[in-house]
């Protein structure tokens, strides 16, 4: 554990972003319906964020639902969207005490009325925490997030436009970009996750389906990490 600690703190790892694909997969291959590997999934993302916790890793994003998931079938989206909404008015009090500050990223406006509720809710008792930052997006699309920030840059009138000033209109802005991304379950796209904030951040793909990711995966992707040498276009 204090190895893994000390790796995290010479190699700066700020910020692990993952996307959690393979849960409909894993329980294909199981004869289960898709909902059971949804619901493993949630238990391994509350092991990643008590792993990220212990190795001392302050900020986790992960890729819940993305913009292009509203084309599954319809009994898919509303389950995922109890699923959500049921795992924060469950998991609400432990995360808080265990000092997490919940936030999310996304369009949530798309979402009900009653979800909308239960996310704002999970924001504002968290936001005083000072523990793992979990940033969950949700409804959320790289491409729709960048047109929407050159929106409100040409809604302001600026002229000056950096990438400093591209930065500072992402959902992201409170927050440093990725040092690592993971993605599980094998497959070699990014699916349209934080095509901005990744610019340089390092890649890891494994095999493992998200239900299967745990503290010793996390582990050793972090080792993984450690070997390579960021070059950042040098």
């Amino acid at each position: 554990m204090e190895d893994i600690k000390k790796i995290v703190k010479d190699c700066d790892i700020k910020h692990i972003a993952i996307i959690m694909d393979g849960n409909r997969r894993w329980a294909k291959k199981r004869g289960l319906p898709s909902a059971v590997g949804h619901k493993k999934g949630v238990d391994a993302l509350k092991k990643t964020m008590r792993a990220c916790d212990d190795f001392g890793i302050k900020y986790l994003t992960v890729y819940a639902f993305s913009t292009e998931n509203w084309n599954r079938k319809p009994e898919e989206v509303n389950f995922l969207m109890d699923l959500l909404g049921d795992t924060l008015n469950n998991e609400l009090n432990e995360m808080h005490s265990n000092n997490v500050v919940i936030s999310f990223i996304g369009d949530i406006s798309k979402l009900s009325d009653k979800l909308q509720k239960i996310l704002a809710n999970a924001v504002e008792t968290t936001k005083n925490n000072t523990g793992v930052n979990l940033q969950i997006a949700f409804n959320y699309g790289s491409r729709a997030e960048i047109v929407k920030a050159v929106q409100e840059i040409v809604k302001s009138g600026e002229k000056n436009i950096t990438e400093e000033t591209i930065s500072k209109h992402l959902y992201t802005r409170f927050i440093p970009d990725p040092d690592l991304l993971i993605r599980t379950g094998g497959e070699m796209r990014i699916s349209n996750y934080l095509l901005w904030q990744i610019a340089y951040s390092e890649f890891i793909v494994i095999p493992e389906f998200w239900p299967e990711f745990n503290k010793e995966t996390l582990e050793k992707c972090i080792l993984e990490f450690a070997k390579r040498n960021r070059r950042w276009g040098c």
